[in-house]
C-alpha cells in the first residue's frame, strides 16, 4: 500500500476549516492531552455523530488540534461512522478512529462492531459516558446516558475495551488500544471516556506519549520443524490444493503466494468472503470464487490429498461440502493465529477443522519460509497447466437483445464503462458469482461485511473509497437494495467531504434472498409458494433511490431497467466519480442469482 493512499487529500482539508482559538488563561483540559494522544498515533481521519458526552473531546479536536490528523467526518448515524472506519481498514489494514455518543450511540453502532470483529479489521472505537460521579450530572439526561459498564454492550465482539478514571489512564487506553487493534488477528477496541475526566481542568499538558515505543509487537514466525513438516506433507502429496482466506492487501505478499503455488504446482481456490488473495484467471486457479465452495470448488477440495489452509474462513464448513460423508483423507494444513480472539459469546469462529499440522502464524509470514522450503526439496516446480477458457459474463450483444437486466449482465456493462481503468470493488451482493470478473491485484476487491449486517455496503464503500484516494484506483460498491436502503445516508458524508465513489445498486425491490427461505418452508410444509414474496417484496410504492442519493448531494442515475441503457448510465456514473463526485446508479435487476452463486446459496436455504 503507497503511503499517498492514505494520505487526506487537499480538497478534503478545505473543508470545515475551524476559526482560530484565542490564547486563554486556562487553556489546558483533560480532553487536549486525550487528543493529542490521536495525533500521536498518526490517526488521519475521526467519523463520528455528535453527542454531548464527548463534548470536551470535540472541542479539543477542533479547537485544540484545529481539526486536522485528526480530521472529523461528520456521519449521520453511527452504524455509518464506524462502517466507514472498517471500509477504511478494508484497504489500509490500520485503524481510523469512531466516536459514538454514550450508550445510545454504542447501541445504534453495534451491528457495524460486529461486523469489523467478523472480518477481522482493525478499529479505534471511542465513547463517552456521562459523568460516573453522580453528584456531577446533569437531571435526567446524564442519568439515562450513563451505563455502569458500558463497554459490556460489545466486549463479546471487541478486542479489549476500557474506561479509564485519569487523564494519564486515557492516554495509556489509547496506546493499549491501537496496539491491540493492530495485533493479529485484528479487531476492534472500544475506549469510553468519562465525560467529567474529558471536561477537566489541568495545569499543564502532560509529555506527549511515545507512541513509538508502544507498536504492536513483530508477528511471530513459526517453527522451523513445523516449516519443514508442512513443505513435506506438501510437496509428496499427488493432488495439493491452497485455500487462501484471509491475508493482506500487500503486493509482495500477493507475488509469494503466487510462488508458492507454482512450486508447488498446487490448484488453488478463493473466496469471496475475504479479499482477493490469488489472481483468479492464473492457470492454478481451479474454481471461480463464491460466499460459499462452488461445485467446481468442491470438486477440487474433495480431490486433493493435501490442503493448505490460509486462514480459510469456515474451513470446517468448506471441507464437510466438499467431503460430505466421506473421510477427509487429505492431510491438512492450517496457517492462522486466528484461534487467540475466539470466545464463548460469538460463534463466528466456525466448526472445528481436522488438522495435521497448524502453523500458529499469520498467512503472509508463513508464506516466506514455507516458499524457501519447498523449494529446497523441489528446485525445479511442476510445468503450469494449461489456461482453461472459463465462461464468464454474457457477451456484450446479450445486453441489446435481453428485455430485462440480469445480474451477470452487470459485469459485463461494467467491463465496458471500465476499459482498461483500474477499479476496486468494495462490495458485491449475494446474486454475483465469482466467474464474472477476474482480480489480479489484491486490491481489486476487498471482500464481504464481515458479520452479514445489512446496511454496511455504503458505509464501507465509502471509507474504502475515502483510502483509495490518491491511489488511481475507482472504488465502486456493487450492493443489494435492502443494503443500501438501511445505509444509504453514509452518502451525505461522502458528497460533504468530497470523496467519489460508485454505487452500483442491485435493486430487484424484494429482500430477495428471504423469499428463498420462506419458499424452501412453504415447500417443506405443503403450502403455497406463490406467497414467499409476502412481507418480502420493496414495491407499491417503488422507491427511488436515485432520488434519495440526489438529495444527498451525489448524482443519482435511474431506475435503469432498459439492458441497452446500462452501459450508458454506467459510464456517466463513472465520469462523475473521475471528477471527484459520489453517485449512485439504481439498476432495476430480474430476481434471481447467477446460476454459480445459486448453486452455493442453495444448500443455505435447505439448511
Amino acid at each position: 500500500m503507497s503511503k499517498q493512499t492514505g494520505e487526506p487529500s487537499p480538497a478534503i482539508e478545505a473543508v470545515e476549516r475551524p476559526a482560530p482559538a484565542e490564547a486563554t488563561s486556562n487553556s489546558a483540559w483533560g480532553s487536549d492531552a486525550i487528543a493529542a494522544v490521536l495525533r500521536q498515533l498518526d490517526i488521519p481521519y475521526v467519523a463520528l455523530n455528535p453527542g454531548a458526552s464527548y463534548r470536551g473531546l470535540h472541542d479539543s479536536l477542533v479547537n485544540y488540534l484545529g481539526n486536522e490528523r485528526p480530521q472529523m467526518l461528520l456521519c449521520l448515524h453511527e452504524e455509518s461512522a464506524v462502517a466507514i472506519a472498517h471500509g477504511w481498514a478494508k484497504v489500509t489494514e490500520r485503524p481510523m478512529a469512531a466516536i459514538v455518543h454514550s450508550n445510545v450511540g454504542l447501541m445504534h453502532a453495534t451491528m457495524a462492531v460486529f461486523n469489523a470483529w467478523c472480518d477481522r479489521a482493525p478499529l479505534l472505537l471511542l465513547g463517552a459516558t456521562g459523568p460516573v460521579d453522580a453528584t456531577k450530572r446533569r437531571p435526567w439526561i446524564d442519568w439515562i446516558h450513563t451505563a455502569r459498564d458500558q463497554g459490556a454492550l460489545i466486549r463479546h465482539y471487541t478486542k479489549w475495551d476500557d474506561q479509564p478514571a485519569s487523564v494519564g489512564a486515557a492516554q495509556e487506553a489509547l496506546l493499549r488500544a491501537n496496539l491491540i487493534a493492530l495485533t493479529a488477528p485484528r479487531g476492534p477496541v472500544y475506549v469510553n471516556l468519562d465525560a467529567s475526566l474529558q471536561e477537566e481542568s489541568i495545569p499543564e499538558m502532560p509529555r506527549p506519549p511515545e507512541a513509538a515505543r508502544h507498536l504492536p509487537p513483530a508477528p511471530s514466525h513459526p517453527a522451523a520443524n513445523a516449516i519443514d513438516a508442512a513443505a513435506k506433507i506438501l510437496v509428496q502429496a499427488k493432488q495439493p490444493v491452497i485455500m487462501i482466506g484471509r491475508v493482506s492487501r500487500d503486493s509482495a505478499a500477493w507475488q509469494r503466494r503466487i510462488e508458492l503455488a507454482e512450486a508447488l504446482g498446487a490448484r488453488v481456490v478463493t473466496t469471496l468472503l475475504a479479499a482477493a488473495g490469488f489472481p483468479t484467471d492464473h492457470p492454478l486457479h481451479a474454481a471461480p470464487p463464491g460466499n460459499f465452495l462452488t461445485p467446481a470448488g468442491m470438486e477440487v477440495v474433495a480431490s486433493a490429498d493435501a490442503i493448505l489452509s490460509l486462514d480459510w474462513v469456515d474451513l470446517a464448513g468448506a471441507l464437510r461440502s466438499a467431503f460430505g460423508a466421506k473421510p477427509i483423507a487429505a492431510k491438512i494444513v492450517q496457517v492462522s493465529v486466528d484461534q487467540y480472539i475466539h470466545n464463548g459469546w460469538s460463534m463466528d469462529y466456525q466448526g472445528l477443522p481436522p488438522v495435521d499440522l497448524h502453523l500458529l502464524a499469520e498467512p503472509d509470514i508463513a508464506v516466506l519460509p514455507l516458499l524457501a522450503a519447498v523449494r529446497a526439496l523441489r528446485p525445479i516446480p511442476p510445468a503450469l497447466p494449461p489456461r482453461e477458457t472459463r465462461q464468464g459474463a454474457p457477451p456484450p450483444a446479450a445486453l441489446e437483445s435481453a428485455g430485462t437486466i440480469e445480474v451477470p449482465m452487470l459485469a459485463t456493462a461494467l467491463a465496458a464503462a471500465l476499459g482498461d481503468s483500474e477499479a476496486s470493488l468494495v462490495r458485491l451482493p449475494l446474486s454475483w458469482a465469482g466467474h464474472l470478473r477476474d482480480f489480479r491485484h489484491p486490491l481489486d476487491y476487498l471482500g464481504c461485511d464481515g458479520g452479514g449486517g445489512v446496511g454496511a455496503g455504503p458505509g464501507n464503500a465509502v471509507g474504502a473509497a475515502l483510502a483509495l484516494r490518491g491511489s488511481g484506483r475507482l472504488p465502486v460498491a456493487i450492493i443489494g437494495d435492502g443494503d443500501f436502503l438501511m445505509g444509504n445516508t453514509a452518502l451525505w458524508t461522502a458528497a460533504h467531504y468530497g470523496i467519489p465513489v460508485l454505487i452500483i445498486v442491485a435493486n430487484n425491490r424484494s429482500f430477495f434472498n428471504d423469499e428463498l427461505h420462506q419458499e424452501r418452508v412453504a415447500k417443506v410444509r405443503g403450502r403455497p409458494v406463490a406467497n414467499r414474496w409476502i412481507g418480502q417484496a420493496i414495491r407499491e410504492p417503488d422507491i427511488d433511490i436515485a432520488a434519495m442519493a440526489r438529495a444527498q448531494g451525489c448524482l443519482g442515475i435511474g431506475p435503469v431497467a432498459d439492458p441497452k441503457r446500462l452501459v450508458a448510465a454506467l459510464a456517466e456514473g463513472i465520469g462523475a466519480v473521475r471528477g471527484g463526485k459520489p453517485c449512485v446508479v439504481d439498476v432495476r435487476v430480474a430476481m434471481g442469482y447467477d446460476p454459480a452463486a445459486a448453486a452455493g446459496m442453495q444448500r443455505t436455504v435447505k439448511s
